[in-house]
């Protein structure tokens, strides 16, 4: 700013000035250097606040562009996870494998067995003794060795209603076998449909447990810090998931595949016991020609 300054120049003896009334201006050097130095300073004080609030080169917060990950694809995760993060995938993925292999040669040995299981109920129906049936396709093969032993160790017996208990008996410890030899591997597909979730979670908690040590020791709270490892360890529970989801559906497929079977199974057994007691109501020369035909 600059103040104003009045000169008054001699006046005559009427008492008027010799020349006009001038104003003269005249700087105010120390004001104008004083309101410098406030405006340098508070440009100064805004300029080190701004540093402040943006950190471009604080190597605290900040991890190094060449330390961030470049693959954060599923296999690059997978590189570069803890070693126990490691374990936990790869037994979840050696998991998937089983359940695949399982599903692919129980499907084939299933489908097998009901067919099987259907052509000898045919054979079965059209029968009208047990001597009537000479070859069929197991189970029923099994059933009507059962039934054809028991006739022969009755022989000398007269009681058919014990006949047809010891013939029924033997059919349904057959029958069990046969249920139980088809239900062989499906509880590997219920232990893995139940504990893989538990397993990947088990590898995820592991992991975020790495990434909040991690972030301790970097004194950073950054998400290009915290994001890799957090998704490393997720990665764990989604491998736990693709092993659990799909045993458990194919678990479920074969328990309804295999009570068809059994229902199939114990259509055979009941046909060959109606075969049974239709044979002890025959005359006795029936009866003999039936334990010829069974030796």
């Amino acid at each position: 700013m600059l103040r104003l300054k009045r000169v008054i120049e001699p006046q005559t003896q009427e008492g008027r000035p010799a020349t006009p009334f001038r104003i003269r201006i005249i700087p105010n050097l120390r004001f104008a250097s004083i309101a410098l130095s406030a405006a340098i300073s508070l440009a100064l004080a805004g300029f080190a606040a701004a540093r402040d609030a943006v950190p471009t080169s604080d190597p605290g917060t900040l991890m190094d562009a060449s330390a961030r990950p470049h693959d954060l694809s599923p296999w690059g995760m997978f590189m570069s996870a803890d070693i126990v993060v490691k374990a936990v995938m790869i037994g979840l993925m050696v998991a998937s494998v089983v359940t695949w292999t399982i599903w692919l040669v129980k499907s084939i040995e299933i489908m097998m067995a009901k067919r099987r299981a259907r052509a000898a109920l045919a054979a079965l129906g059209r029968a009208v003794s047990l001597e009537d049936i000479h070859s069929v396709a197991s189970p029923a093969a099994e059933f009507l060795a059962a039934a054809r032993t028991e006739f022969d160790l009755s022989a000398d017996t007269i009681d058919k209603d014990g006949l047809k208990e010891r013939v029924a008996s033997r059919l349904e410890r057959i029958e069990a076998a046969f249920g139980r030899r088809m239900s062989r591997a499906t509880g590997v597909l219920a232990t893995i449909g139940a504990t893989a979730p538990f397993v990947g979670l088990s590898g995820t908690v592991w992991g975020i447990m790495n990434s909040f040590i991690g972030i301790s020791k970097a004194h950073t709270t950054n998400l290009a810090v915290v994001a890799p490892g957090i998704a490393e360890a997720l990665l764990a529970t989604a491998f736990g998931l693709a092993a659990a989801i799909p045993a458990v559906v194919i678990y479920n497929v074969f328990a309804r595949w295999i009570a068809g079977y059994r229902a199939q199974l114990g259509d055979a057994s009941a046909e060959v016991m109606r075969l049974v007691s239709r044979d002890l109501d025959r005359p006795m020369g029936a009866r003999t020609s039936i334990r010829a035909a069974a030796e």
